[in-house]
């Protein structure tokens, strides 16, 4: 697999995640923001008396608040996890390319890295 089909599968991997975070943040800051709604509705008379556009309003920033910061928890820590992989790998090609005996550059990690799988794509094939 080159980097940049690499690189678009990760892309679209965290856009994916991204979505479904947001979507499930939106919705549970939603229930928050509905039933802090009823609440205050039912025991704050001064809220009572404010036209339902306001109330709708204050609903549909809990929302955008959930969306927004659920969707990008989960994009930091997808992007924390793809990095301890990405340093682990690393480690690992400077590791074995040492004890060859072969100076780790970017490129011969490069190398080790398309070496190491196409060996996996033959394991899996055979």
């Amino acid at each position: 697999m080159s980097t940049r089909s690499r690189r678009e599968e990760d892309a679209n991997q965290a856009y994916d995640i991204q979505v479904k975070a947001g979507v499930q943040g939106a919705a549970r800051a939603s229930a928050v923001g509905i039933g802090l709604t009823i609440i205050l509705h039912y025991t704050w008379p001064t809220f009572r008396r404010l036209r339902t556009p306001f109330k709708a309003f204050v609903v549909s920033g809990f929302a955008m608040a959930g969306l927004t910061f659920g969707a990008e928890r989960a994009l930091l820590a997808h992007e924390s996890k793809r990095r301890e992989e990405e340093n682990a790998l690393r480690r690992q090609a400077r590791l074995e390319l040492a004890q060859r005996g072969i100076i780790p550059t970017e490129t011969e990690i490069t190398k080790w890295r398309v070496e190491r799988e196409q060996q996996m794509s033959a394991l899996n094939e055979g």
